[in-house]
């Protein structure tokens, strides 16, 4: 079958098991190809193949709405939806979104870059229906890993307890992005192993009644009968006892067994749960027998082998130099502890865990209770490390402010992907922590400029006693500079001048460095001396060093792979302010608007964040400041 000739899901009705098998098939041989060119997360779309097409077949999309929790899993409804063509862009500038996308398509009725939102928009679109007196199922497909999160089981709750109708499909795959942790998993484990609950709960009402002479009797009694078999056969009965009718579990790749249980759950009142049980990878050996879900994201493989195609860069990444740095400072101070909401595998973290088990500590995607518990260890003396990516802390904003911060407790944010991450999007892109980390009071901010600096930080920010410190570094590799075998401290909010010049200077740190410098030596060929700090203390700053460079009155220009509003540049000119300065201030950052997916370079040049723009802008300032003078 030619998959780009697929405009419309509506011509799944007509098929029969036989041909949804095929056409599972033909989808998964695409993937597997396709992906293996662009990359994308392959693992979680090849196990929900053949749910994808039950869902579709079943019921009318977009009339109803199906929400995918967390949007990842949304490749086959992608190409249902009529997107076939547009694979060969996946994930790239301008191309194919990874990710649920409204503008795309009127299939995509929920955006999902983070998990555990869709029981939620799931509740408020089911209570629109019902409020407008409108006719459609509302149907979000939550993954088991997704289910760990704090704001899942707040919706779970509130959905029992009103009693819409809404069909909840539970993808349980034992997975996340990495093995699940907690006892929420272990009892959907015990489920699993309980066989289907509902089938033979309504087997054995139909026994009892059929006893001769004492069935009357049993009749009025098989309520009570049937409620105690749910804990006898399903132990705990979670959803039950949350107000769910429970189907399953299901076998997710059951053509049969799926359309039975989506039939059951149409003609049920009230909000249903079918639990449906998928492989992860299913149909590509390397992804089946994949242990620690290294093929939930993944960039090009060679498709014979499994073997992933990887740009020829020894340099480190910098997650592993965090996680080797962390690594090294428990190694001689064991109050070093690392929590991480289910990112051992993106942070690093495994030496570490192999080294320490019982002192690094996943909780699954709970990024607030991992923040939380944070601060609960620092109040006992212990030094908590938190590994979390900088999309995810923006979760758990409150805890930061009102748990760590409030308290000025020592918890240590190693915040990952900081800046632009390319192809994950505008729902991944780690350019907000500034501005929602700076304003709080007790806060200290850093970041490195390469990974000999980044180790010093570490050990300054194990070293530090007076409140909550937060480390940031990009996505990718470092730049591969001799690591000093002794780690030192850093003073706090202390600067560095990589270049001297007296014409302009530019403050700017981490990622920006780079092209700060190289614009700075462009210019010097031009005959324009300008000055490159490293300001590598994002907060607090180099106060005398500013009082220095102001007083020089010479125009300052401002970088930062970062939102620009609340954000370094804004305290710059906020100290100007405060102190009566007039000097030029210039900023450059990321503007007002939500950046989509693409290489990061090409990223950076639609957003003008661009060596020859802080040329450009550099030559601006200096001539406004040489006007001024010569007016003056």
């Amino acid at each position: 079958m030619d998959l780009t000739k697929i405009k419309d899901p509506k011509f799944l009705k007509q098929l029969n098991v036989e041909e949804l098998e095929q056409l599972a098939a033909h989808i998964r041989q695409f993937l597997i190809e396709k992906l293996s060119t662009t990359g994308g997360h392959l693992g979680a779309n090849l196990g929900v193949v053949e749910l994808t097409l039950a869902l579709h077949r079943h019921f009318n999309s977009p009339n109803d709405k199906l929400l995918f929790d967390v949007g990842h899993q949304s490749y086959i409804h992608k190409i249902l939806t009529g997107r076939t063509e547009q694979f060969d862009t996946l994930r790239q500038y301008k191309g194919l979104c990874g990710f649920p996308k409204m503008i795309e398509s009127e299939h995509d009725v929920w955006e999902t870059g983070h998990s555990s939102t869709s029981l939620s928009a799931a509740m408020g679109m089911a209570i629109a229906r019902d409020l407008t007196k409108a006719d459609y199922d509302v149907v979000p497909i939550i993954g088991d890993g997704a289910l760990t999160g704090g704001m899942a089981l707040e919706a779970l709750n509130h959905i029992g307890h009103e009693k819409k109708k809404l069909i909840v499909i539970l993808n349980d795959n034992e997975m996340s992005i990495a093995g699940n942790v907690g006892a929420l998993h272990k009892a959907l484990g015990r489920m699993r192993s309980a066989g289907k609950y509902n089938r033979v709960k309504d087997e054995l009402e139909y026994l009892l009644k059929r006893i001769p002479a004492v069935g009357g009797k049993i009749a009025q009694t098989a309520e009570r009968v049937k409620d105690s078999m749910k804990y006898f056969m399903v132990p705990g009965m979670l959803f039950e006892e949350f107000g769910f009718t429970y189907f399953g579990p299901v076998d997710g790749h059951d053509f049969k067994d799926l359309e039975e249980n989506l039939q059951y759950a149409s003609k049920t009142d009230g909000p249903v749960l079918i639990h449906v049980i998928t492989q992860k990878g299913k149909g590509y050996q390397p992804a089946e027998t994949d242990e620690k879900d290294k093929w939930h994201g993944v960039g090009p493989y060679k498709i014979d082998s499994g073997e992933k195609i990887k740009p020829v860069d020894n340099k480190p990444a910098w997650s592993q130099v965090v996680s080797d740095a962390v690594e090294k400072e428990a190694e001689t101070d064991d109050k070093i502890a690392v929590i991480t909401p289910a990112m051992i595998l993106g942070s690093k973290l495994e030496k570490f865990q192999q080294k320490f088990p019982n002192r690094l500590f996943d909780v699954g995607i709970a990024e607030q209770h991992a923040v939380t518990m944070a601060a609960g260890m620092a109040t006992q003396g212990m030094k908590p490390f938190v590994a979390i990516y900088s999309t995810f802390l923006q979760r758990a904003y409150d805890q930061v402010v009102h748990d760590v911060c409030r308290q000025n407790l020592n918890v240590f944010f190693g915040i990952d992907r900081a800046g632009l991450v390319g192809a994950d999007g505008e729902t991944h892109q780690g350019v907000f922590d500034i501005p929602f980390l700076r304003h709080l009071p007790n806060m200290t901010i850093m970041m490195p400029k390469d990974e000999n600096e980044c180790q010093h930080m570490v050990k300054t920010a194990f070293s530090y006693n007076s409140g909550p410190i937060a480390m940031r570094f990009p996505r990718g590799n470092g730049l591969g500079v001799v690591m000093e075998e002794e780690t030192k401290e850093i003073p706090i909010g202390s600067w560095e001048v990589l270049k001297e010049g007296n014409d302009a200077v530019i403050l700017t740190f981490g990622t920006t460095i780079k092209m700060a410098e190289s614009a700075s030596t462009t210019l010097k060929k031009q005959g324009l001396d300008i000055s490159v700090v490293n300001a590598r203390f994002i907060k607090p700053m180099d106060v005398a060093m500013l009082h220095t460079l102001f007083k020089k009155q010479i125009p300052i220009l401002t970088l930062e792979e970062s939102v620009l509003q609340g954000g370094f540049g804004s305290s710059v000119l906020e100290f100007a302010e405060e102190n009566q300065y007039t000097s030029v201030v210039k900023r450059m950052g990321i503007p007002d608007k939500f950046i989509e997916h693409g290489s990061v370079s090409q990223l950076l040049e639609e957003i003008h964040l661009t060596e020859s723009q802080i040329i450009k802008n550099l030559k601006e300032i200096i001539q406004t400041k040489n006007t001024s003078v010569k007016r003056a």
